[in-house]
């Protein structure tokens, strides 16, 4: 049996049950000898130790043996488990149905990708015309033997005749960007490197890009990103020929990003301050002019749609928390000229598309989606009919087109593609996957929990219907709580394994996500990050006060920013779980902001170089500074990855040796570190199959349950 460690998206951290508890012998691990240095970092005046220091060079011989001796213990401890592979076989068996995406219409040709049920990486398809003959456009199985190099569009030229795509290795964020001519599926030989955070952005007989430097050897990993800056590459040209059309002339920690509207008269320039404040500027196409500001200040969230009408449609969040969509004139920008097409509502803006002649507006209503269609000058709603309460994505596409294609999902709805008619408004299944697996047994409800300031919060709780409610069902508590990021219902087919054997899986959604609009962004970043975890507590209280399930029966789970949720919160609360998986986490925030683009979190968290007050509040909630002597915490699976350039592995290898050495008890406590693997992105099937399985196992067999399967 492969072992794998990787972080699993969030509605992938869902895990199952079968079979009956019993008492678990357990024996006490013995985890390997972890060095410690005598490093001590002076901030404002207080002494901070640091003596897994070390383990942040990831490519020194004493770490990598020290990964072997760990994934030595961790691997012989998920074999012991008996039913381990049962799972495994279980969940191979689910997973295994057609995967389809809605298509994308490009000219004359329809893109869309497709998994037959197992393959690592999902295949782009294209045909032409609706129902023209299927073809192989690019299959990312065959760029590997492994299955970890993974593709996606990066941008169509304007003229529908080329397709930039970025290919990706192991996980990365790294990505190298090539081109295809469609029509006749030729690979050209532009390849671009050093590209991250970047599409495509085609203008004339090229395309702008964003890239960094080409990093020192041996430091691609971890080392500090810095300037991003915006390139044009000409069609046929080698990279070095590339022309710099932006660098920031002071400042080495800003993104920047261009993007030309179809119309290809402006061009439009992207400042972001990490991941907070974006301004805007512009210019006319094909002139040496200057940008120009649109809107500035990094004080505001605000996208161009599109260039209509000699003005710029902009949806931004200026004088409306909840967004609102916006006309400018970029001969006269100014605010007070500004033009409001459709008004700031009760609920959120998230996005506005464009198709078939109409915008389509994508708003958040309690966590659920709704769409509005309305004319470009903001009249004629009217609201698309979903399926219910879920998540929905698409309704874009060119001005001419009769059909647009969207997706729903929710928790107990396979995600669905549906294809809307332009001129009757009416939408039919165009792909319906077929899974074992009856929606009508299963029960989706959101409840509204009161956090420890009195917050209401929200939360999604899925079950079997008829569900007994008596605090012995095994639960996992999946939340992420940062960056204005939603977790909205969506399906997943480990939710099955769960539910089909009678467990709960919680979702919820706390302060910092986006759920509500910049306000409950705000109250959930800087010096009101402990609301999120206050928030997590509260939730973890809910379902045990409910008699959902009980501290014995609770895992919690969350990825990268939701890694550190849960490494914080067994920090303060190790008596609430039974079991904590803290996925690629962010553990150390003294120092997170000093490996590749840990700066552009800054404006979320704060820095601990900024001020004495910045620091005491970072320090006072740090997972890995936070963690205390002799404390029994639950069993624990931290996970990371070789490849994580995101959240760098150093995190997760700091956390797991200190926990290792100040725990007591007789809950185990591992890191698995996967190879060939990122920050989630990209991983091929097998992996998440394999990841998956040792998780539940984990899960299950630390709830005491011995005989799933049989």
């Amino acid at each position: 049996m492969k072992k794998v460690l990787l972080m699993s998206l969030p509605t992938a951290l869902i895990f199952a049950a079968c079979g009956t508890e019993t008492t678990k012998t357990t024996t006490a691990l013995k985890y390997p000898e972890t060095k410690k240095v005598d490093q001590v970092d002076d901030y404002f005046g207080t002494s901070v130790a640091d003596p897994y220091r070390w383990l942040e060079d990831d490519n020194a011989e004493d770490t990598k043996a020290w990964v072997i001796e760990e994934n030595k213990v961790t691997n012989a401890y998920l074999e012991s488990i008996p039913f381990r592979e049962k799972i495994e076989k279980r969940y191979e068996e689910i997973f295994n149905y057609p995967k389809l995406s809605a298509p994308w219409k490009v000219g004359d040709y329809f893109f869309y990708s497709k998994n037959s049920g197992l393959q690592n990486q999902s295949v782009i398809y294209y045909k032409e015309g609706a129902d023209g003959e299927e073809k192989v456009f690019i299959d990312p199985n065959t760029l590997s033997e492994n299955g970890t190099v993974s593709i996606g569009f990066a941008g169509k030229s304007k003229d529908n005749k080329y397709m930039a795509y970025s290919r990706s290795e192991a996980g990365s964020d790294w990505s190298e960007i090539h081109v295809r001519e469609i029509a006749t599926n030729k690979e050209l030989p532009d390849v671009l490197k050093w590209v991250k955070f970047s599409g495509a952005s085609w203008y004339k007989d090229g395309f702008f890009y964003s890239r960094y430097k080409a990093p020192e050897d041996g430091t691609e990993l971890s080392a500090a990103n810095e300037y991003h800056s915006v390139y044009y590459h000409k069609l046929g040209d080698p990279q070095e020929k590339d022309e710099l059309v932006y660098k920031h002339p002071t400042d080495p920690k800003i993104y920047h990003f261009v993007s030309v509207p179809d119309d290809e008269e402006y061009i439009i320039l992207y400042q972001q301050q990490g991941t907070e404040g974006v301004d805007i500027h512009f210019k006319k196409a094909g002139t040496d002019d200057e940008f120009s500001p649109l809107i500035t200040g990094f004080d505001s969230k605000s996208s161009v749609i599109e260039h209509e009408g000699g003005k710029f449609l902009v949806r931004t969040d200026v004088d409306a928390p909840k967004n609102r969509l916006v006309a400018i004139d970029p001969n006269n920008p100014a605010k007070e000229n500004w033009e409001t097409i459709i008004p700031e509502k009760d609920h959120i803006l998230e996005g506005v598309s464009t198709g078939g002649g109409y915008l389509f507006a994508d708003y958040l209503q309690d966590v659920s989606t709704h769409i509005y269609r309305y004319n470009y000058d903001g009249t004629g709603e009217v609201e698309i009919q979903l399926p219910g309460i879920g998540s929905a994505g698409g309704f874009s596409g060119e001005e001419d087109d009769k059909t647009l294609y969207y997706s729903f999902t929710s928790f107990t709805y396979p995600t669905t593609i549906f294809a809307y008619d332009v001129e009757s408004g009416e939408s039919m299944v165009y792909n319906k996957p077929e899974l074992k697996f009856n929606p009508e047994d299963y029960e989706a409800n959101q409840v509204f929990f009161k956090s420890k300031d009195g917050t209401k919060v929200p939360m999604f709780i899925v079950h079997k219907k008829g569900l007994k409610l008596d605090g012995t069902n095994p639960t996992l508590l999946y939340a992420y709580g940062g960056f204005n990021i939603n977790l909205a219902p969506s399906f997943s087919t480990s939710n099955i394994v769960l539910l089909e054997n009678g467990g709960i899986y919680a979702v919820a959604n706390l302060r910092g996500g986006g759920e509500y609009g910049e306000e409950w962004h705000k109250d959930g970043m800087l010096m009101k990050k402990q609301n999120v975890f206050d928030d997590f507590i509260a939730a973890a209280e809910y379902l045990i006060d409910n008699k959902y399930t009980s501290s014995e029966k609770l895992a919690i789970a969350g990825g990268s920013n939701g890694g550190l949720l849960v490494g914080a919160c067994m920090a303060q609360r190790p008596d609430l779980y039974k079991v904590a998986f803290p996925a690629v986490g962010v553990m150390d925030m003294l120092r997170y902001h000093k490996f590749t683009v840990g700066w552009g979190w800054v404006p979320e968290y704060g820095s601990s170089e900024e001020s004495k007050e910045m620091f005491e509040y970072l320090y006072g909630y740090s997972p890995v500074h936070n963690l205390k002597e002799g404390v029994e915490y639950p069993a624990t699976m931290v996970t990371t990855a070789d490849h994580d350039d995101r959240v760098v592995p150093a995190h997760s290898f700091k956390f797991a040796a200190t926990l290792q050495e100040k725990h007591t008890g007789e809950n185990p406590v591992l890191i698995r570190i996967e190879t060939d693997a990122g920050h989630g992105a990209g991983k091929p099937t097998s992996k998440i199959i394999e990841e998956q399985a040792d998780k539940w196992a984990f899960m299950f067999y630390n709830m005491g349950y011995t005989n799933l399967y049989e």
